[in-house]
């Protein structure tokens, strides 16, 4: 039977007031839908720890810029409710715009400082938009863990400040990032590449694969890092690299030498395709898992 779907608030407040009066804790997974095996880990990963999993579908307006795939974004809700239930979800919560954004709505939740690098310039709003649903998402849902994706790294970062500063009750993992047997990143926009663009794309992956095996072999200059990893994102067939940057991993600043943990994070656009990816630098606290089950 697959898992029931709920559109109002008061329904899925009522259902997890249900499983918190049964003495169960609450898993919380938030997505736009257009679910793949990446989310699906993340529901396992809640269903391993959590007596109660809930997952949301909502395509959040707030978080795309006028000129993004608002219109476009896959909406696939029935088959999410298949991935959601084969994972372990218990329900499913699928509201529509007017129901998380009724008419009069003015408030906005934003991070400032970590939203100002990486994919904040190339998206201005983005993370104000992201920080607002997730903020309204876990009044609704009052989740003990939440979980979201390595691949999505500042998003992450972000949401964790977030919570710490006000001292939501949540408490935020982080899982790794799941991969194609070639090495691209799971992404539900990878649906929109061209064949031609499937196949460069795991370039991608190789390209930070390689700057970490130059850090790992010795190399502590950013610069020279951060040089030979655009040269080699731009190499790609079709590429347009919007960033190729090496950052403090914590606070997502800037670094001469590296000699922190750190992260190599990279926006390449293939054809009107962006696509985005990351590797630790130093001690990994996100390793990558494939989505091939072999």
């Amino acid at each position: 039977m697959l898992c029931p779907v709920v559109t109002r608030i008061a329904e899925v407040r009522a259902a997890v007031a249900a499983a918190r009066a049964a003495g169960r804790s609450i898993g919380f997974v938030p997505t736009m839908g257009a679910l793949h095996a990446g989310h699906a880990a993340l529901v396992r990963a809640a269903r391993a720890s959590c007596g109660f999993v809930v997952v949301s579908v909502f395509v959040n307006p707030t978080q795309f810029g006028p000129t993004e795939d608002f219109a476009r974004y896959p909406r696939t809700l029935d088959a999410d409710r298949e991935v959601c239930t084969a994972a372990g979800a218990d329900l499913v919560f699928a509201p529509g715009v007017e129901e998380m954004y009724p008419e009069g709505s003015v408030t906005a939740v934003e991070v400032k400082e970590l939203d100002a690098v990486l994919c904040g310039p190339g998206r201005p709003g983005h993370f104000r938009g992201v920080c607002t649903v997730v903020a309204k998402l876990f009044n609704i849902v009052g989740p003990d863990v939440a979980y979201f994706g390595a691949k999505d790294f500042q998003q992450a970062r972000i949401v964790r400040q977030m919570v710490r500063d006000l001292n939501f009750p949540v408490e935020v993992r982080v899982e790794p990032t799941v991969r194609e047997p070639d090495g691209l990143a799971l992404s539900s926009r990878n649906r929109y590449l061209s064949p031609a663009e499937r196949a460069a794309a795991p370039a991608i992956y190789r390209a930070l694969v390689n700057v970490k095996a130059r850090a790992a072999a010795g190399e502590v200059d950013v610069a020279r890092l951060e040089t030979a990893l655009a040269a080699e994102l731009a190499a790609i067939p079709g590429a347009r690299v919007e960033y190729a940057r090496i950052v403090d991993r914590e606070r997502l600043r800037p670094l001469a030498r590296l000699d922190r943990p750190a992260v190599a994070a990279v926006a390449v656009f293939l054809g009107t395709t962006r696509l985005i990816d990351n590797l630790a630098l130093g001690p990994d606290e996100c390793p990558t898992r494939s989505s091939d089950p072999t």
